[in-house]
């Protein structure tokens, strides 16, 4: 099979890519991708009962990084990338199922998110050595589970045959199903970031309407409606006092 994913964007700007997801990005209230978003392997499923789970064990990723900033200044990265192509294909693959291309915007692969999840898994950080194992464990669990099934690698598969080994890993209820526990922890991750990548490229930024540094014309309208209740009930849960009072302090 031949290879399937062109990389779209430089390492400087895959980098760039991964420096903003470190930070929380949120769409529509959820968590998609932070440094500790979903336990690798937790403790109630390292040993399920029944199904196959590969249990690689990588070595750990040494070498310089980049500290605490994100903007890429040396004209080298400090560290390789540890996908294979099969991987990075599988990722393809596997990001296009979870965000295809619709009428308002570009499929996964489209905006690099392949790029960024390999640099992501690469880079020499504790989290990210986490989600390292977790992806390629769960990889070649997919490509286990098509083989088992089909005879064939996940990648090889038509997306009808992909879609109903993925309908088994992609709910949170199966956690409680030991033979996709682990597969479907993985496949929870792996979601989130897919749409981590995908909302940290200038498309995706556009998608949900983030405007940035943006002038605005006159006087400033103030919060919508819509801000104003969700920021009510989040003080309401804190147990503050009624947005109202600070309203009237100003």
């Amino acid at each position: 099979m031949g290879k399937i994913y062109q990389a779209k964007m430089s390492r400087r700007e895959s980098i760039k890519r991964i420096g903003s997801m470190t930070a929380v990005v949120m769409v529509g209230g959820v968590t998609v991708a932070c440094d500790t978003a979903e336990p690798a392997t937790p403790e109630s499923a390292t040993n399920p009962s029944t199904g196959h789970w590969p249990g690689i064990e990588l070595k750990p990723i040494k070498g310089p990084t980049y500290g605490t900033d994100p903007i890429v200044s040396a004209p080298t990265v400090p560290w390789p990338l540890t996908l294979s192509e099969e991987q990075k294909d599988q990722v393809a693959v596997l990001s296009d199922l979870i965000c295809p291309a619709d009428q308002r915007g570009l499929s996964a692969t489209a905006v690099g998110v392949p790029d960024v999840i390999d640099e992501w898994v690469s880079a020499p950080y504790p989290g990210q050595q986490r989600d390292r194992e977790q992806i390629v464990n769960g990889l070649q669990w997919l490509d286990d589970e098509a083989h088992l099934r089909f005879e064939n690698f996940f990648a090889g598969l038509t997306e009808e045959k992909q879609t109903a080994i993925v309908e088994d890993i992609a709910y949170r209820s199966q956690y409680e199903v030991a033979q996709f526990e682990l597969p479907a922890r993985f496949f929870s991750r792996f979601r989130r970031l897919v749409f981590g990548a995908y909302f940290s490229s200038p498309e995706g930024i556009e998608d949900i309407g983030y405007m940035g540094n943006v002038a605005i014309a006159g006087d400033y309208p103030g919060p919508t409606d819509e801000a104003m209740e969700h920021i009510r009930q989040v003080a309401s849960g804190l147990g503050l006092p009624p947005i109202t009072e600070y309203v009237n302090q100003l």
